[in-house]
């Protein structure tokens, strides 16, 4: 049986194009194409069965992918979600991971990786290159050399608190929380926050 998707995404033409692309592979099927959150908004609650994911784009009118992914999170929690977009940005990263999102394309991806990011998501779940797969299956073994606070911090690190609202939250000073930052990623080799949330999201360290 195919798996069915949903593409969001305001520009008719690449959503169109989008469509023809992943028809043409087996196993997937799109079940519709809406222009923004709230067309999907309207529509999801009258399907008596939801699609195996949704394709969102960031920018939109009307109802962007930020709105669209928190309103999921709220309604439809264990619905799976993959941001395609053009917005290369670590703060609108972070946000969608919090929402929920299980994986974050830009849209100059190549055709042969796409498949693999459908794939992964709609059958373990989450996308992440094989290079960073790897990289965070070296990182696990790290984790026995973390502290009961570096453990703490992970868990607020793939949220949308900045790192002076988490220190307010642990009770620490700033100072503090970027000595816990920096030992993170010298421990995981790891050189920004996204990279500390993918990690914390994909050990289970916090829940999206």
């Amino acid at each position: 049986m195919s798996k069915s998707i949903i593409i969001v995404d305001d520009h008719v033409l690449f959503g169109q194009s989008l469509k023809g692309l992943v028809d043409s592979f087996d196993g997937y099927r799109i079940k519709a194409v809406y222009k923004n959150g709230k067309e999907l908004q309207d529509n999801l609650r009258k399907m008596d069965l939801r699609p195996d994911l949704i394709l969102l784009d960031v920018r939109m009118p009307v109802m962007d992918g930020l709105q669209t992914m928190q309103w999921l999170k709220q309604e439809f929690p264990k619905q799976k979600a993959m941001a395609l977009t053009m917005e290369d940005d670590e703060e609108i990263l972070l946000k969608m991971l919090s929402f929920g999102c299980r994986g974050y394309l830009l849209k100059d991806i190549d055709p042969d990786k796409f498949k693999k990011a459908l794939d992964s998501v709609t059958d373990t779940g989450y996308y992440i290159d094989k290079e960073v797969m790897e990289e965070l299956e070296r990182k696990e073994r790290a984790k026995e050399q973390f502290t009961d606070r570096e453990i703490e911090f992970l868990k607020y690190v793939c949220t949308e608190m900045t790192y002076k609202e988490i220190a307010a939250e642990m009770n620490l000073s700033p100072k503090t929380i970027d000595g816990y930052r920096e030992s993170l990623f010298v421990k995981l080799d790891i050189k920004s926050r996204v990279g500390l949330a993918v990690y914390a999201i994909k050990n289970n360290y916090c829940t999206i």
